[in-house]
């Protein structure tokens, strides 16, 4: 009697070592939302409404500018995992494995810093000054209270309650707190083997082409009266 050999477990594929943490603009996307709301209102009641070529250059004018909100709104978005850190800014595609970052620096926008000196926008995490300075401020307030509470020698509830607040940290504005996130995952990950390559940027050819489409149908049109 033949013994049947065993089969193989099917092949799965390969599980990623983390999956990415995705950072967005809500307030970005709340406003593209309305833009296009009132853009495809506009549009579409140009369009069945309109007269001559009036249709037609409604529709130019929508195939570049709906495109061009999307991408400026609800496009940008940073992944991050442990390997590498991938940027999604409204006309490129770029993906910087940990061991080619530098830096990652805030200002009045948040920007990351190739080792060869490249620098790339993080329009999904925009400066916020207003909540930089609505942070200052509890910080303050804070700070207040932490000292309030040690003053009177630390016992008690009040006393531990101020430890307890103290060592929470600063207070942060949130988009500064991604920034600290990106930093503490830059500095634990850019040696590691699995976090090395090239630098990779990609156009975003789905959105330039059809808003040069439609900038050059609407210069026809226009054109032809």
């Amino acid at each position: 009697m033949t013994t049947p050999e065993p089969q193989s477990p099917p092949s799965q594929p390969p599980v990623p070592a983390s999956r990415d943490r995705v950072y967005r603009s809500p307030a970005g996307i709340a406003g593209g939302v309305l833009l296009l709301a009132l853009a495809l209102w506009l549009g579409i009641d140009a369009v069945v409404a309109g007269e001559g070529s009036t249709p037609w250059k409604a529709l130019a004018v929508l195939l570049f500018l709906v495109p061009l909100v999307a991408s400026y709104t609800l496009r940008p978005a940073v992944f991050a995992n442990e390997d590498r850190l991938r940027v999604r800014n409204p006309f490129r595609v770029v993906v910087l494995p940990w061991g080619q970052v530098a830096s990652l620096r805030s200002g009045y926008s948040n920007e990351v810093f190739t080792e060869s000196g490249d620098k790339y926008q993080l329009w999904a995490i925009p400066v916020s000054l207003r909540g930089r300075k609505k942070a200052a401020r509890q910080e303050t307030r804070r700070a207040a209270g932490v000292g309030r509470g040690r003053g009177g020698g630390g016992r008690g509830r009040a006393g531990a309650s101020a430890d307890a607040v103290a060592a929470q940290g600063p207070v942060r504005a949130e988009t500064d707190k991604v920034m600290d996130d990106l930093r503490e995952l830059l500095e634990a990950r850019k040696q590691a083997d699995t976090s090395q390559g090239e630098v990779t940027v990609r156009w975003a050819y789905e959105v330039v082409a059809p808003a040069v489409a439609g900038v050059v149908l609407l210069a026809v049109l226009l054109a032809m009266g």
